[in-house]
């Protein structure tokens, strides 16, 4: 019997009161709590997995009892490995204001990785293991059916500059095309991108770029970085529709030296930097705006160009599309290289090089748009 998750314990108590076995269910950061009288009134759990969550003395001892494997959750760690949702960036930032932003959870979730008794710990290992695949899980949830963009680019641009405000601009018109803009979940550029989905009348939009220039860079204090922005969200804040999905940021804490960006509906994070990049890429169904970077920008760039350069003859292929014509030529000569790679291969129809961010729009929405 293929296992089924169960993640919300609306669903769990529905299929309580049918009657139906339990028998290889997945209880997925549950508050058992809460159908406990139900539960304990049941005699078989066989193949029945409770991955964190909630679970009293009695209810975890009668659930091994009859069946069940049981991971219960660790609150000596500061993040929750078993979450079946993404987080919220009010989540990533509580305490804040109280206590600064080394008492945020993700702030400690990052000294947590750093801690030299986590490093060659094989629990510790199997923690950041478990909520890898966690946020994985959710994210492709998260994602099914949407038509998804990314935006690239380097992490010292900063507020108030020109190249800030038309990266904000692009995300608003991409956003407001129906993708879902998503982005490496830092500051500069990728916080660009994530404010302009998020702020989706372009009068407001103007608002907060001028708010938002008075604290231009996350250094030197990440408090008065986010605190500016977490002041620019509750202010400019839509109305949004219910399931509605604009913004994405989908962070590391291997970089975990830059915070995360506020402007974002959900927050993908991850310890491993590997599947964090390859899947921050995998998701961009619709395609990958790159705006100038340095080294992580690079490097985003080439893994995009490898499925494209293998991609069979009859594939569909999303655009991959650089903005920038002297950066990435004469700065950065990437371009060269990319043509070069591309040169009688189906790539060659998916690598655009254009000079400004409307252009870079056109190649995904349309120029009428």
């Amino acid at each position: 019997m293929p296992a089924k998750e169960i993640e919300t314990v609306e669903a769990l108590r529905a299929l309580l009161r049918t009657g139906q076995s339990l028998h290889h269910l997945r209880l997925q950061d549950l508050d058992l709590t809460e159908v406990e009288p139900e539960l304990l009134q049941v005699r078989s759990f066989s193949g029945l997995v409770v991955m964190g969550g909630r679970v009293s003395g009695p209810l975890d001892q009668h659930l091994r009892l009859h069946g069940a494997l049981v991971f219960p959750s660790d609150p000596e760690v500061p993040f929750d490995p078993w979450s079946a949702r993404l987080y919220r960036p009010a989540e990533l930032y509580a305490g804040l204001r109280a206590g600064g932003y080394p008492q945020t959870p993700d702030s400690r979730t990052y000294q947590w990785s750093l801690a030299p008794e986590t490093q060659r710990d094989a629990y510790a290992t199997l923690l950041r293991a478990v909520h890898d695949d966690s946020v994985t899980d959710a994210l492709f949830e998260l994602i099914d059916g949407r038509s998804v963009v990314g935006v690239m680019g380097g992490h010292a641009l900063e507020r108030g500059t020109s190249g800030y405000a038309d990266a904000a601009r692009l995300g608003r018109r991409l956003a407001s095309s129906g993708r879902v803009v998503t982005t490496g979940g830092g500051p500069g550029a990728m916080e660009a991108a994530n404010l302009g989905a998020f702020v989706d009348d372009s009068a407001a939009l103007d608002d907060a770029l001028r708010d938002l220039a008075a604290v231009p860079s996350f250094r030197p204090s990440i408090d008065a970085w986010a605190g500016s922005a977490l002041a620019v969200r509750e202010r400019f804040t839509p109305a949004q529709t219910a399931g509605q999905v604009r913004s994405l940021g989908i962070p590391t804490w291997f970089y975990g030296h830059e915070p995360p960006n506020v402007f974002v509906d959900w927050v993908a994070k991850y310890f491993s930097n590997a599947l964090r990049e390859d899947l921050l890429l995998r998701v961009c169904n619709a395609g990958v705006i790159v705006l100038p970077g340095a080294a992580g920008t690079v490097q985003e760039i080439f893994q995009i160009a490898t499925p494209l350069y293998y991609a069979a003859e009859d594939a569909a292929l999303p655009p991959l599309v650089l903005v920038g014509e002297d950066y990435w030529t004469r700065t950065v000569p990437v371009w060269p290289a990319l043509r070069a790679l591309a040169a009688d291969r189906p790539m060659a129809r998916a690598i655009r090089l254009v000079d400004d961010v409307g252009s870079a729009g056109d190649a995904i929405v349309g120029a009428g748009s």
